[in-house]
């Protein structure tokens, strides 16, 4: 039966393992010394070697040989290794999550190793246990028997509770670098008799973006064509979407005004197959990476991508302004919102390219304390009968009554912030004039959230209207209900004056 590459492959020794030095370091240390712990946490990104080096410590645990352990040559050695050794238990917590699956462990506990001096417990994907399950082992983990070792691994150590993460030795696996991917994928190549160019396995080991199993992966996919010979081509073909490069490609030809050179690389990439929508998609995450390389010194720890490709991400980003990675996130959303409604979206992502290499240079306009005060003193100048006239003419620009143009804002503004939607849905736009645009809201709540949003409301009416204005905002029927109050308290005075009684109002 055949075997993935990555099982065959398999490391079965730290000195094998692709990376994860630091790792190694502390548990050679801690196996030649007799210090190793009760409980270790594995943490890291996918295919990382996470479970394999649980499976080495295992080993080395368990090792009968004099020397540097594991040999990964001895019998219990072999034993793990086949999976058929009975004092290694690996449980998979994505389908063994239960109160009575831990409880069933804790009663296993209590019997020592069968075979070997250590009896060793692999839980993988951790963080599916229940809360329940979560707290069953809380005090096995932390007082097990001198023989039990408890190994946890997970992708997603956020979601352990803060009793877990005390009991346990936490080491945090990274990424593998790509020259050592190439290094371990060249070997396998060579020793599977495979000629593969080194850009074939230059993009493989981009994609791949620091995991051993993804990178082992893609290339057993490209061997399984039947070809001793790997191109660059090749492997393009066999991944189906484009990689970091392609969009660090085409946000070059945009930001140097290049819209021809944007549009045909486009076209190669549409015409290989590659779906429109989800490019967008791709294209607005790389502008967030873009962002995040700008303001942080170590973008890494958010951008979760390979050392190599973050400093690609880097070196674009000290080429391009904030205000054109604004623009192009906000373009891109809007046509990522716009495509959803078409069966042409190939012409809305082509138009989208054009103006964004047509608008690069693009700033956002910044409303100064002077704006704010001439607006201030307009808006206490303007007479009621000429801020309706002014309505009136601003209806004519807009084409659209003030429903429409509230309704044009939110489509631009969900575009960019998906939340904006909580704004449309308990608002009205009720008047504008010169220096203002008034907006009611049904409760309160709903108005702090619109005065929370109060800026980018700003900046999407100037947009629509040519015309910087400040927003107002008060609840549905305070005003009303002032008006009836000082309508009340001026026929109580009649009243009084006239008939010489007292009233109360309530």
């Amino acid at each position: 039966m055949y075997k993935a590459l990555y099982r065959a492959y398999r490391p079965e020794t730290f000195q094998s393992l692709l990376g994860q030095e630091h790792i190694i370091k502390i548990l050679k240390n801690q196996i030649e010394t007799g210090k190793t712990s009760h409980a270790y946490l594995f943490c890291g990104t996918r295919g990382t070697g996470k479970t394999t080096v649980a499976r080495i410590l295992a080993k080395a645990l368990n090792c009968s040989a004099d020397g540097e352990k594991p040999c990964g040559v001895c019998q219990s050695c072999q034993d793990i290794r086949d999976g058929v050794y009975m004092d290694v238990i690996e449980i998979d917590a994505a389908s063994n999550n239960g109160v009575d699956n831990i409880r069933e462990l804790k009663e296993s506990v209590k019997y020592p190793p069968a075979l070997g001096k250590n009896k060793i417990y692999i839980i993988d994907e951790v963080h599916m246990l229940s809360q329940g399950a979560f707290n069953a082992l809380l005090k096995t983990l932390e007082e097990p028997p001198e023989y039990v070792t408890f190994i946890l691994a997970t992708t997603e150590v956020h979601k352990l509770p803060a009793t877990i993460l005390s009991r346990c030795l936490r080491l945090d696996f990274r990424r593998v670098s790509e020259a050592k991917l190439k290094l371990g994928m060249k070997n396998i190549c060579k020793d599977l008799d495979v000629n593969a160019s080194d850009a074939a396995i230059g993009i493989i080991a981009a994609n791949a973006d620091g995991s051993v199993r993804d990178g082992l992966s893609i290339l057993d996919q490209c061997i399984s064509a039947g070809n001793s010979e790997i191109s660059r081509e090749d492997v393009l073909e066999y991944l189906g979407t484009p990689g970091e490069e392609i969009f660090i490609k085409i946000t070059d030809f945009v930001i140097s005004k290049n819209a021809g050179e944007a549009l045909l690389l486009l076209d190669g990439i549409l015409s290989e197959g590659k779906e429109v929508r989800q490019f967008m998609k791709d294209w607005v995450s790389h502008y967030r990476n873009l962002m995040l390389a700008k303001f942080m010194k170590k973008p890494e720890e958010l951008l979760n991508m390979s050392c190599e490709n973050v400093d690609r991400i880097r070196e674009q980003s000290e080429k391009i302004d904030m205000s054109e990675i604004n623009e192009g996130i906000m373009q891109l959303a809007k046509t990522i919102n716009d495509a959803r409604w078409t069966t042409q979206p190939r012409i809305l992502l082509e138009l989208c390219i054009v103006n964004l290499a047509c608008n690069s240079g693009f700033q956002m306009p910044k409303t100064t304390g002077e704006q704010v005060q001439r607006a201030e003193a307009v808006q206490v100048q303007m007479p009621k009968t000429e801020a309706k006239e002014t309505a009136k003419v601003l209806k004519s620009e807009c084409g659209a009554d003030l429903d429409s143009l509230w309704h044009k804002i939110f489509e631009d503004g969900e575009a960019v912030k998906g939340s904006f939607n909580l704004i449309r849905t308990g608002t009205t736009l009720k008047e504008i004039n010169d220096a203002v645009f008034k907006i009611e809201a049904i409760t309160e709540i709903k108005k702090n959230y619109v005065m929370d949003n109060k800026s980018g409301l700003e900046h999407l009416m100037e947009k629509h209207t040519g015309k910087m204005r400040m927003l107002e905002c008060c609840v549905l029927g305070v005003e009303k209900k002032a008006e009836d109050n000082i309508r009340a308290e001026e026929q109580k005075m009649n009243i009084e004056n006239k008939f010489g009684i007292s009233i109360e109002i309530e």
